[in-house]
């Protein structure tokens, strides 16, 4: 029942955990891998499933949707040593 406006304004809001890198690598890499490990959509489907919430479902998949995307274009979780190096190839 949710638009796809859903879709579209939230799909890049995990992208917010690189404005970490402005502050300190370190600090950009905990946050930009806490926005894109797998454990927070997965939890949040699970929190969605056990409240029966379809919105908070939808938020979960847009979130997991994006992670994959993520992986398929080849940004990986970020290092510490900065944006450009990550889990999967150096961008």
């Amino acid at each position: 029942d949710l638009s796809w406006w859903w879709f579209v304004g939230l799909f890049l809001v995990p992208d917010v955990g690189l404005l970490g890198f402005l502050a300190d690598n370190m600090i950009g890499s905990r946050a930009y891998n806490t926005t894109h490990t797998l454990l927070g959509p997965l939890v949040l489907t699970g929190v969605a499933l056990s409240v029966e919430s379809e919105v908070t479902l939808a938020l979960a998949a847009i979130w997991l949707f994006h992670c994959g995307i993520d992986r398929a274009f080849g940004y990986g979780l970020k290092y510490p040593a900065g944006p450009k190096e990550t889990h999967l190839q150096v961008i």
